[in-house]
């Protein structure tokens, strides 16, 4: 990953480096994802990011609301001398959280995601950090502009609201905000042979730390199988609901999940 700033103006390219080859480059909030294999470029415009390097994504009043914050004994990441912080939640809706943060910039080193009974069900961490190098933009934007080949997929999420497309929460999960709703199209980018296209309501939860996202889309018996599965901290669960398909993803508990699936309804 790379991240430059030059004024007001953020670049940031990503290559993954297991599983099936993609890049994603960003320039604010315009972003391009490239699957190489199947010659598949998806354009795509993001709400604004918090400023790089912040962690929080809402108040902090909201975060303390439901977290403790404990200092704990300073360490090394990357080579990097890194505060230590335990974010330990007040109820059971959600996980704990141990942080790294550089000391001089503030760059978020490491992080794990703890179970209620402490053990690590999630890290992530970088092995190899340099800060304060000279901006280049230029690998960002010239990737941007050269898609010969590739077949383009431009998606335009539209913002609305959850009310205003027939749903509500009959009871509101105990600390998370609705921050985000958009109707979208998605279609399986990464696959050209694929021809699978829907119109999705996506609703983003938060309280101040983790997200949940609610997806809603018409219910397919061809494709959709109810269940539920976790990985690393990530849980999902699915579900029908009348003639739509119910979809709840987040760094949660799953019981938290369910909380969002048994209170939304149709109006």
């Amino acid at each position: 990953m790379a991240h430059f700033c030059e004024a007001q103006q953020c670049f940031e390219r990503i290559d993954m480096l297991d599983g099936q080859p993609r890049r994603v480059y960003r320039h604010n909030e315009q972003v391009l994802t490239l699957w190489p294999a199947s010659k598949v470029a998806r354009v795509e415009q993001r709400d604004p990011v918090a400023l790089f390097p912040a962690v929080i994504s809402g108040s902090e009043d909201q975060l303390f609301e439901r977290y403790d914050m404990i200092a704990e004994s300073g360490d090394r990441i990357a080579g990097l001398e890194a505060a230590v912080f335990l974010l330990r939640p007040r109820d059971g809706h959600r996980f704990a959280q141990r942080l790294w943060a550089d000391q001089g910039s503030g760059l978020l080193l490491r992080v794990d995601v703890l179970a209620a009974d402490g053990r690590v069900l999630e890290t992530a961490a970088f092995s190899d950090v340099t800060i304060g190098i000279k901006p280049a933009p230029e690998s960002v934007t010239a990737p941007m502009m050269k898609l010969d080949g590739y077949r383009v997929v431009r998606t335009s999420p539209r913002r609305t609201g959850l009310e205003a497309e027939g749903w509500r929460l009959t009871v509101p999960v105990a600390g998370f905000k609705q921050v985000s709703c958009v109707m979208r199209s998605l279609d399986a980018a990464g696959d050209a042979q694929s021809s699978v296209s829907a119109d999705v309501l996506q609703t983003i939860f938060s309280d101040g730390l983790t997200h949940v996202s609610v997806f809603v889309e018409p219910l397919r018996a061809d494709r959709h199988r109810a269940g539920a599965g976790a990985f690393g901290a990530t849980h999902t669960l699915m579900q029908p609901l009348g003639s739509f398909w119910i979809t709840v993803v987040g760094d949660v508990p799953m019981t938290t999940l369910k909380q969002f699936a048994d209170a939304l309804v149709r109006r």
